[in-house]
């Protein structure tokens, strides 16, 4: 029995060029590092306890989310309700990647989506509608940005008071701002334009009548909804015009 062969090879010299790549917006994740270093500290959590939280966890909006229920007894069970519920996109963010992952072996594949962030995906799922196929970008820049969002951390627990409140510099429509970009610079066909004014209009309803959070998991499985029951179906009834055109050919 054959051993099985995977056929993308990770290229370090696109790794440390991704790396550099995100590198800028890796100093707003710091920035915002930090805010969550003040508030973790505000909250009553050691120094130490905070670093390592963002070394382990590496989810910002969760991990706001987690400080906000924090006290002096926790419920368990609602705070991870809380982090899934939030988290949940990275389930179709990593489904999303799978025509790339798969021709990795298993260990480099899950070591991979541990670095998994929403910008890094976004460039790499946008690079890869352009047919281009870039996991180097997950890596390289999924390091930078974890590394930003741990000495952010680190800066706001010892030096949390010189960034009171960084939404008063605009710091919290950065990475929204990259992400929005990413999704217009793709390709702009109608249904890929179907599919996000569905999640956004299916988020927008869930913030206003649904629970806190909830939102974020009801827009990714609107948009994940009309991307595989549409936009997956697409690729094979091509592939059938161009086979009957084929034979209409011959």
């Amino acid at each position: 029995m054959s051993a099985t062969t995977y056929s993308y090879q990770i290229q370090p010299h696109k790794v440390r060029a991704e790396f550099l790549r995100l590198l800028p917006i890796s100093l707003f994740v710091m920035a915002f590092g930090a805010a969550f270093g003040l508030a973790a500290t505000q909250k009553g959590l050691q120094p130490l306890e905070a670093i390592l939280m963002s070394t382990t966890v590496f989810a910002g909006a969760a991990q706001f989310a987690a400080i906000d229920m924090w006290g002096r007894e926790v419920s368990a069970l609602p705070l991870v309700a809380v982090v899934f519920a939030i988290n949940s996109r990275h389930l179709l963010m990593g489904a999303s990647l799978y025509p790339m992952l798969k021709d990795l072996s298993p260990g480099k594949r899950y070591g991979l989506l541990l670095l998994l962030t929403d910008a890094n995906w976004a460039v790499s799922a946008q690079e890869y509608q352009s047919g281009r196929r870039n996991l180097e970008v997950i890596l390289g820049g999924g390091l930078v940005l974890w590394l930003a969002w741990i000495v952010g951390t680190w800066l706001g627990v010892y030096f949390g008071g010189l960034l009171q409140n960084p939404k008063a510099l605009g710091l919290d429509m950065v990475l929204g701002s990259f992400l929005l970009a990413m999704a217009l610079g793709g390709k702009k066909s109608p249904r890929v334009l179907v599919a996000w004014t569905v999640a956004a209009l299916a988020s927008l309803a869930a913030w206003k009548w649904l629970p806190p959070n909830s939102h974020v998991v009801v827009g990714a499985l609107a948009g994940g909804a009309i991307g595989f029951f549409w936009l997956e179906r697409k690729p094979a009834i091509d592939a059938e015009a161009d086979t009957e055109e084929g034979a209409h050919d011959h």
